[in-house]
């Protein structure tokens, strides 16, 4: 059995651990506010879709041939009437790269954040299905944006201001 005295003779011994970690941990909560982490999330949820997008266009409304290429030949996943009807790998081609450019925008804004959010779900799930074996990096992708969708963009977000702008609770 441990007399009080050996006890207070222990936690005295780990007293300045016990402070130290506390420290930490109170440094750590002041740096990971909740609309730091939803403003670090949008954009690095933005970001692969931004590259992916701007990837696919030679100028404004211009898709490349690669873009084409790439729902023509690879992709594969279109609407119905097949791979190769006409319209639909351009379409498609031109529907993937025009939300590619405007979820991110929105994201990184704040504005319209869960649309963006599902938006970017939905891309992440079409993907998946065409690339399935980059699931681990799908995975990570589907998790940001359902966070968002959950959470909202925090109060860093134009979506926040116009809340408060127009009296609603702020997401």
């Amino acid at each position: 059995m441990i007399s009080t005295t050996q006890q207070t003779s222990i936690r005295d011994r780990f007293q300045p651990i016990v402070t130290l970690v506390e420290m930490a941990q109170r440094l750590v909560r002041a740096f990971a506010q909740p609309s730091i982490v939803q403003a670090v999330v949008r954009l690095a949820l933005a970001v692969p879709f931004w590259k992916s997008g701007i990837l696919k266009w030679d100028g404004f409304l211009q898709l490349n041939d690669t873009a084409i290429t790439l729902f023509t030949d690879e992709f594969m996943l279109h609407l119905p009437g097949g791979p190769y009807a006409y319209p639909a790998p351009v379409t498609m081609a031109f529907l993937s790269g025009a939300a590619e450019i405007t979820f991110p925008v929105l994201l990184v804004l704040g504005f319209a954040t869960r649309f963006a959010a599902t938006g970017l779900l939905f891309m992440t799930l079409i993907v998946e299905l065409t690339v399935p074996d980059g699931w681990p990096i799908h995975i990570t992708w589907a998790a940001m944006a359902l966070s968002l969708m959950a959470w909202g963009p925090g109060k860093l977000s134009i979506d926040h201001w116009l809340a408060r702008w127009f009296g609603r609770r702020a997401a």
